[in-house]
């Protein structure tokens, strides 16, 4: 839990078939379109986070800001999603993907608090040394926000699906950043 200047902002796991409604309204709006779900129906997205919800290496979490549902988180072990082959995970390295939900009310600060959340809960796990991301070269507006919670980008990759931008932040870079400290 954290309590921000835009209120509190609490993780609770994802529900795959509680939340797939929301979640699909969310994943396939324009706004989302870095989230690579535009054409995604409902089954699919339920499908998709009852698969993440079985995985072994792979968590997703519903971001609630003041208890409504506010945005999304997803952990992966790099190691066996997503980045497999791209680079040389190290010990403790933790992936990271967040989406904050569309809206037409703008809350000045709010995706920051969002990531700066999302970090603090990735960092709250004493094993996490490193978190590892890999957004679309294209998306600039995420590549800022990294930069202002401490991530380095490092070089691009090719996915599949993307040309993406591979970008780590430490612990320390993180409380450098941000001011915070993380405990561990």
């Amino acid at each position: 839990m954290s309590t921000t200047t835009v209120g509190k902002l609490t993780l609770r796991p994802v529900d795959p078939q509680g939340d797939a409604e929301l979640l699909h309204r969310w994943v396939t709006d324009p706004k989302a379109a870095f989230w690579l779900m535009q054409d995604a129906k409902l089954q699919d997205v339920e499908r998709e986070y009852m698969s993440i919800a079985a995985h072994e290496h792979h968590d997703a979490f519903l971001g609630l800001h003041d208890g409504e549902p506010a945005f999304l988180m997803e952990r992966y072990d790099p190691a066996h999603v997503e980045l497999v082959g791209l680079y040389e995970p190290e010990p403790g390295d933790i992936g990271m993907h967040f989406l904050t939900a569309p809206s037409d009310v703008r809350v000045p600060g709010f995706t920051r608090a969002v990531i700066t959340t999302v970090m603090d809960s990735l960092f709250a796990d004493p094993s996490v040394k490193r978190v590892v991301v890999e957004p679309d070269v294209q998306n600039k507006a995420v590549h800022a926000l990294n930069e202002a919670v401490g991530f380095v980008a490092e070089r691009e990759i090719d996915k599949p699906e993307k040309k993406a931008l591979l970008s780590f932040c430490t612990r320390a870079q993180f409380e450098a950043a941000t001011g915070r400290t993380t405990g561990a």
